[in-house]
């Protein structure tokens, strides 16, 4: 499988519509195989859904993100474990062993009001 997870700095980036990079894993029977970074090739929702199913992801880990982004990544067959905050190795740890939960309230209802979304949102 491939997980993705929204990334910077070492950290779970929180704002998925403005992520400019994803640490990509490839992950055999719960163990890592291979790391690698994915530069986003523009912005907005559809753009990096696009990307991430190119990539053939199966699941991505991020902070927060509005319905929209929720439905686009459904239909592209890709699992959301959105809520997730902090160190990027911690959160895909967790994911391994089966602790890290979605947090499908964790979602940003407010896009373009210019707020600074310094809370989980994208």
């Amino acid at each position: 499988m491939k997980l993705a997870v929204t990334y910077e700095n070492g950290m779970v980036f929180q704002h998925f519509g403005k992520c400019e990079c994803f640490l990509v894993l490839e992950i055999e029977e719960g163990r890592i195989l291979h790391k690698s970074l994915l530069k986003a090739e523009g912005q907005g929702h559809g753009a990096l859904v696009a990307l991430l199913a190119e990539a053939k992801i199966n699941t991505l880990i991020c902070g927060g993100l509005g319905q929209g982004a929720r439905n686009a990544l459904s239909q592209a067959d890709i699992t959301v474990i959105g809520g997730a905050a902090g160190n990027a190795d911690v959160a895909v740890d967790a994911f391994l062993n089966g602790t890290l939960q979605d947090q499908p309230a964790d979602m940003c209802h407010h896009h373009d009001d210019g707020h600074d979304c310094s809370h989980h949102c994208s």
